[in-house]
This record gives structure tokens, sequence and C-alpha cells, in this order.
């Protein structure tokens, strides 16, 4: 009768332990299968900016190419406000599942140092994903000014000190800071004239009412090849194939000098490395594409790419530059 219970509780034993195993083998696959269907669900990339701008369409085009490749959508939302700051914030502080995303800028560098009280931090709080593109400033002035080079402008300035001056789409932007580290790296004394936004500072530009500013290159060049503004020198590492004659800032005699407008693929803090390889990798073959990349020189724009590790040290690198600059123009906002 003892034989027979040790043989009924063995034969117990061995129906639980193999119940168990079958369930690791059903559960295994399960777990491995939900970590490989993201995207499941739609994903939202926030803008920081208002519809119709320069980083909404670059949103948008990379949107569109991103769910072909993930076979998911991605709906772009704009939250504009706060110089970037209210839609960087929203996705900080968002779920780090991979279904809020932002498309970055050089503002979430440059705001790091400029805004007092800020509430997120753009290296604490985002993870860097795909550097998606790049776009020099270019420096002119008004064609009325016998200014026609870097070396000019030099000269004009100290033997007019306080006389030039340069309009900026608003304070604490790139175009101001800009200004800031030309007088830091040149030591001369020009007057910093804030607008409202990029189109009424190139339009008193074009009037002559101010001397001379950064420009995004797609919003200069019409006006350079009509003649209506004088090219000095492109604030990026190499010319523009659409303005090979004109120097780059290193060139022209101010080394040290880049000032680029660029955007990226970001992700809350803790989002799982195997979403963010994901959404990389099909960033990556997006921007590969001959379309996109004329789509971007069109906009005097260059696709950059890069892995996040990448992206993630040029981020760090320009926090650290803006400071510098920040600091040494006194520049703070509330």
């Amino acid at each position: 009768m003892g034989n027979l219970r040790f043989i009924r509780s063995l034969r117990a034993m061995v129906i639980a332990i193999g119940c168990g195993v079958a369930g690791c083998l059903i559960t295994l696959p399960g777990l491995a299968a939900a970590q490989t269907t993201y995207p499941d669900r739609p994903i939202k990339l926030i803008v920081p900016f208002a519809a119709g701008g320069p980083t909404d369409i670059v949103a948008r085009i990379m949107a569109h190419g991103i769910e072909k490749e993930l076979g998911q959508s991605m709906i772009v939302e704009n939250k504009p406000g706060g110089g970037s700051n209210i839609g960087s914030e929203l996705v900080a502080r968002a779920k780090p599942d991979g279904y809020t995303l932002l498309i970055g800028t050089i503002a979430n560098a440059t705001n790091m140092s400029i805004y007092n009280g800020l509430r997120y931090d753009t290296e604490r709080d985002l993870v860097p994903i795909t550097h998606f593109m790049s776009s020099p400033s270019v420096l002119v002035v008004n064609p009325t000014l016998p200014i026609t080079n870097m070396k000019e402008l030099i000269a004009y300035a100290r033997a007019n000190p306080g006389q030039l001056s340069y309009a900026s789409s608003g304070a604490g932007g790139s175009p101001h800071l800009a200004g800031e580290m030309l007088k830091l790296r040149t030591g001369i004394d020009i007057l910093h004239v804030p607008y409202k936004g990029a189109a009424p500072a190139l339009n008193d530009v074009l009037g002559g009412s101010v001397s001379m500013g950064f420009m995004t290159a797609a919003g200069a060049l019409p006006n350079i090849v009509s003649g209506k503004l004088r090219p000095i020198a492109v604030a990026g590492l190499q010319r523009l194939p659409q303005l090979p004659d004109v120097p780059t800032m290193a060139e022209a005699g101010v080394p040290d000098f880049e000032v680029s407008s660029w955007n990226g693929l970001f992700a809350p803090a803790g989002t799982p490395p195997e979403v963010i390889k994901k959404l990389s990798d099909a960033s990556l073959k997006v921007l590969a594409m001959p379309g996109i990349q004329k789509q971007f020189e069109s906009m005097a724009s260059v696709a950059v790419g890069g892995s996040p590790e990448e992206f993630k040290q040029y981020v760090h690198a320009e926090i650290a530059k803006w400071a510098k600059v920040a600091k040494a123009g006194n520049i703070k906002l509330n």
C-alpha cells in the first residue's frame, strides 16, 4: 500500500513538472512576442512649434517615412509655446513606452542655459534617437553697407562701435545667440534687435533699418540670389552647395564658429533599448532615401543620421557650447 502511494505521488509530481515546463514553453514565446510587437498602435510625434514651420515640415516628412517602415501610423501633433519648452516637457513627462516622441531642435540645447526654472532637462529626461537634419545659418548684411566680407565687417564695427545692429527672431533664440557668439569671438560691439519671429527680422534687414542678421539658409537664399541680401559667411562646417563662393566662418577668419539649425528624434528617458533601436533603424532607412535627401536639399539642409550614441554626444556638445555663450552674454529668460 505504501509503495502504491509513493508511485501515485511520484506520478503527480511528474505531471506537475511537465505542466510547468509546458507552461514555460507557452509563456516565454508569448513574452518574446510581446516585446517584438512594438509598435502595435499609433505613435504620437510631438512638434513643439506651430504648424507650417521648418520643424513641422521635417516632422511630417520623417513621420510619413517612418510609419511605412514600422507599419504603424505616426500622428504629428503641434504643441507650440515657451520656446519649444511646452512640447518638450510634455514628452519628457510621458510614459516611456515609445508611443510619445519628440522632434527636438537646437532649442533643446540653448534653452538649458537661458531659461530660469526650466521643468525638464534635455539630457536627463530625454533620450536622443536619430539626428534628422542640419541647416547652417548664413550671416547676411544689407547690401547698402560697405561690407563684402568678414574682415571688412570687423573693421567697420571696430571703427563704428555700436553702430551696426543685428536682427533676431526673438531673445534667446539661435540667431540671437549667434550674434552674441560673433561678439564673443571677435570682440566687436554690435546691437541686438529682437523681433517676434524670423519674418519681421528678415524684413527689417531687407529694408535696411537693421544692418545684418544670422538667417536660416532656406530663408536667406532667395534674397541672396536676387541681390537683396549680401552673404558674408556660412556658419557651418562646410560651404553650402547653393552658395559655393561664400566661405565658412572659419575660412573667413572666425574659427570655432558653428550655428546650425538642427532637429532629431527623442523619446522619454527610460524607453526600452529595443524600442529605441527600432525607431533608430527605421529613421536611418528613411534618411538614406534619395527622395528624402533631395527634399532636405531643397530646404538648404542635409540629412545627418548616425547612431543614438552619436546624436547624444552631439546634443551634449551643443548644450555645453551655448552655455558658454549665454553666460558671456548674460542671457536669461523667465
